[in-house]
């Protein structure tokens, strides 16, 4: 029996497609009358590798559940991220506390060129292809929250193409009211 209930877990765990990759693990200790107080935080990075991602904090007395507290905050804040087939759309410059992440799309072929944290990121949102630099602080629970507002920043040309041009038709049209307006009075 208890082998089919852990065959029955590993199931469930394979067809999920989110995936999840623990970037850092910190181990705080707190002075209290008694002694030390132990205790440990997570950065956990969840994605389905097509374009969601999410990052999450967990803090327990335990790795294993800071890491599932972690695990399910972020599952719970996926973003979609808009991708331009296995790269972005164009290059974006993040900043969260004192990290700088910039982000550009590379060729075909070219991988991911980034540091630990941020190809944490930018690997399950589903990138292949791209050129990263993490700029001054490379704290990695604020490289990786600066790397998530970056690829937040991202927008889809297509849509923004589209977008542009209905701004300026209703542009073209306020214009020629307000010049019809003018020539009537």
């Amino acid at each position: 029996m208890q082998e089919k209930q852990t065959g029955r877990r590993k199931d469930r765990e394979e067809e999920s497609p989110i995936t999840e990759r623990t970037v850092r693990i910190n181990r705080v200790s707190k002075v209290v009358k008694g002694g030390r107080h132990l205790s440990f935080s997570a950065v956990v990075v969840v994605g389905d590798g097509e374009g969601r991602v999410g990052i999450g904090m967990g803090k327990a007395s335990a790795v294993p559940d800071a890491i599932t507290k972690g695990s399910a905050y972020a599952q719970k804040n996926m973003v979609e991220i808009p991708l331009k087939g296995d790269t972005i759309a164009h290059d974006v410059t993040a900043k969260f506390g004192g990290s700088l992440v910039m982000l550009k799309p590379a060729p075909p072929g070219t991988g991911v060129i980034a540091g630990e944290s941020v190809r944490a990121v930018v690997e399950l949102a589903g990138v292949k292809d791209i050129v990263t630099k993490v700029r001054r602080s490379t704290n990695p629970t604020n490289v990786v929250k600066a790397t998530l507002k970056g690829l937040q920043m991202l927008k889809d040309p297509d849509s923004e193409i589209a977008r542009r041009r209905e701004y300026a038709q209703m542009k073209a049209l306020a214009k020629d009211e307000s010049d019809s307006q003018d020539s009537l009075e």
